[in-house]
C-alpha cells in the first residue's frame, strides 16, 4: 500500500490542532481541500481517522494507532529531502529553561564544528514535538517526563543552584542555607509552579508550603519581584552572573546541595545532520569540568534525575 505523504501531513495537523480551519491554514489550502485529502488517506485506508461532530474533531482508536506512525514517516521523509537538498545546513538546537540561563553551557559546548542555530523552545512538550515533526534537530534542557519513541536523551551536566534572596530576609546573611530552613519563608516561581518540575519537586521534598507565583518576564523582571517581599526565595544557577541590584544576594545551598539536570536530547533514529559531534562535545565538556560529579550523601536530585544521575556516574 502506497500512502500519499500530502494526504498523511493533512491527517497529522487536523490530528494535533483538532481543528479543520488550523490545519488547512496551516497547510495553505481549503478547509475542503484538507477534508478531501484526509478522506482520501481513509479510503486507502479503510479506516475512519478523525470524526467531526458537535464537539469538535477526535481521534478514533484507528487515528489514535495511525498518529505516531504518520509522524515518523513525515520526518522520515523530510530528512531525506534534507539530505539531498541541505547538506550543509548548521544543527537545529532549541533551548528551554531560559530562566536558568542554558546558553550559558551550550556557549560552552558549541565551539566549532558543528555548528550551530539555536532557537527558544516554550518548554518541554513543544521541543519533543518540534523533535518528532523534524522542525529541529537537538535539545537542550531538563528532561522529566517518559519521551515518545524515537527519542533519546543524554545528561550531560549537573549545575549546583544557589538560594536568592532578599537581603532583608532572615538567612540573607548566612555563609550558607539547608534547604529545610527555608520552610518559613516564601517560594517565588516564574509562572505556576505546577509547570516548574524543579521548583515543585524542591518545595515538596523539603516542606515549602507558602509559594508565590509571579511571570517569566525575564531574569531582571523576577529579581524585582523578587525583591518585593522579604520572605521570599527562588533558586538559580550558583555560577549565574546576577545583575547589580543591593536588594537581593545569593547564599549556597548544602546539606543536600540542590543539582539543576541538563540533558542533550535527539532523534534516536539519527537526523540531518546528525547531532554525533554535538554529543561528543558535551561529553568531554561533561569529564573535563566535571559536570556529572553525583554524591547522593550530599547533593539533592528529583527522583527521575537522580536515576540517570546514578547511571552517569557508572558508566
Amino acid at each position: 500500500m502506497d500512502l500519499d505523504l500530502a494526504q498523511v501531513r493533512a491527517f497529522v495537523l487536523a490530528a494535533e490542532e483538532l481543528h479543520f480551519g488550523h490545519a488547512a491554514e496551516e497547510l495553505s489550502i481549503s478547509q475542503q481541500g484538507l477534508s478531501k485529502r484526509i478522506a482520501r488517506l481513509e479510503s486507502t485506508l479503510g479506516r475512519r481517522l478523525l470524526d467531526r461532530g458537535g464537539q469538535g474533531v477526535r481521534l478514533t482508536e484507528a487515528g489514535q494507532r495511525f498518529l505516531e506512525p504518520a509522524r515518523q514517516a513525515l520526518t522520515a521523509a523530510d530528512l531525506a529531502v534534507a539530505a539531498v537538498l541541505d547538506t550543509h545546513r548548521p544543527l537545529r538546537i532549541d533551548v528551554w529553561g531560559h530562566l536558568y540561563a542554558p546558553m550559558r553551557t551550550l556557549a560552552q559546548v558549541a565551539t566549532g564544528e558543528p555548528q550551530l542555530e539555536p532557537g527558544h523552545g516554550r518548554d518541554l512538550p513543544s521541543v519533543i514535538a518540534a523533535l518528532l515533526h523534524g522542525d529541529i534537530d537537538a535539545a537542550f534542557g531538563r528532561v522529566h517526563a517518559p519521551l515518545p519513541a524515537g527519542l533519546t536523551h543524554r545528561l550531560v551536566r549537573l549545575e549546583p543552584v544557589d538560594a536568592v534572596l532578599n537581603v532583608e530576609h532572615p538567612l540573607a546573611n548566612a555563609p550558607a542555607i539547608r534547604p529545610a530552613q527555608l520552610r518559613d519563608s516564601v517560594l517565588w516561581t516564574p509562572g505556576a509552579l505546577h509547570r516548574l518540575d524543579f521548583l515543585h519537586r524542591f518545595a515538596e521534598s523539603f516542606g515549602i508550603h507558602e509559594r508565590a507565583e509571579g511571570a517569566n518576564l525575564g531574569l531582571d523582571h523576577f529579581l524585582a519581584d523578587l525583591a518585593a517581599d522579604t520572605r521570599r526565595f527562588s533558586l538559580l544557577p550558583a555560577d549565574l552572573p546576577l545583575p547589580p541590584r543591593p536588594a537581593i544576594r545569593s547564599v549556597p545551598l548544602i546539606g543536600p546541595t540542590p543539582l539543576y539536570a541538563w540533558s542533550l536530547l535527539w532523534r534516536g533514529n539519527g537526523g540531518h545532520p546528525p547531532p554525533d559531534a554535538l554529543v561528543s562535545a558535551f561529553v568531554a565538556a561533561a569529564e573535563h569540568n566535571r559536570w556529572l560529579e553525583y554524591d547522593p550523601t550530599r547533593d539533592w536530585l528529583p527522583e527521575r534525575d537522580s536515576a540517570d544521575a546514578g547511571a552517569s556516574t557508572t558508566s
